[in-house]
């Protein structure tokens, strides 16, 4: 991914191609990768997470296009901040979970929504946990195996940040139940490179977050049950670089909310 210079037009799979916003930085990676999705022969196309406030990075989406539908994967702004200035530049409704991110009369996404749009079959999926408001597009017919358009809830490099207390662990797990169901479709994320698999990425993510919370758990045995998240980030996250420091805080307090949860603990 690095190779990719931002502004370029990169094809991805049959269905789908990115822009790479020139956002770059800890939480972001490489950038922003805004999907532009069209199928072979359609008049349009349907853009993704058009990302920062860039015009230029705007104008490069809208010159991808006509774009007819802007969809957005959850509410952060790396994803959303370009959304209505897209709009103004090409008068698609933009869409989103959130009805506070949707402009030009577009309705809040549905989970199990199915939209026909650009050529393509676009499947919505709520997957909760990064946000309280993330969803994921799957494009069944991209591809042998489909493709899903994971937005932050899962990324092509490193884990995914939970926002706690808006994201919550246990809405994630049953988040990557819900992916994995979906087999062999590759991932096409929103930050970092596509990976082949679904199924395998997210077995891997929740084996890391198993892994985790054992962490967790031993942390506070030698710490003690009254432990502060810092200190437990402290523990667990000790070889993180500060300026993710923050990141890795809040996940810690998602999985100490979590494992509060549960009967017994």
């Amino acid at each position: 991914m690095n190779s990719i210079p931002s502004g370029s037009l990169h094809t991805c799979s049959p269905l789908t191609a990115f822009i790479l916003a020139p956002n770059p930085g800890p939480l972001s990676l490489d950038g922003t990768n805004s999907y532009v999705i069209s199928a072979p022969g359609a008049s349009a196309s349907v853009v993704v997470d058009p990302g920062p406030a860039d015009d230029g990075h705007l104008r490069r989406l809208a010159d991808a296009g006509p774009v007819e539908l802007i969809l957005v994967t959850h509410r952060h702004a790396d994803h959303t901040a370009g959304s209505l200035r897209l709009h103004e530049l090409t008068g698609a409704p933009v869409r989103a979970a959130d009805p506070r991110h949707c402009h030009g009369g577009g309705e809040p996404l549905q989970d199990r929504e199915t939209i026909q749009a650009a050529g393509a079959t676009v499947q919505v999926l709520a997957t909760p946990g990064h946000t309280s408001d993330s969803v994921c597009f799957h494009l069944p017919h991209d591809g042998p195996h489909g493709s899903v358009l994971t937005g932050d809830t899962i990324l092509g490099r490193g884990t995914t940040m939970l926002d706690y207390p808006d994201g919550r662990l246990g809405d994630y797990l049953r988040s990557l139940d819900r992916l994995e169901a979906l087999g062999q479709a590759a991932v096409l994320p929103a930050h970092g490179p596509v990976l082949p698999s679904l199924e395998a990425t997210t077995r891997a993510y929740r084996e890391h977050r198993q892994e985790r919370l054992a962490q967790i758990r031993a942390a506070l045995a030698r710490l003690g049950g009254d432990a502060t998240v810092a200190d437990v980030a402290d523990a667990v996250y000790a070889d993180v670089d500060p300026s993710v420091r923050r990141a890795a805080e809040m996940s810690v307090a998602a999985q100490l909310d979590y494992l509060r949860g549960l009967p017994g603990t």
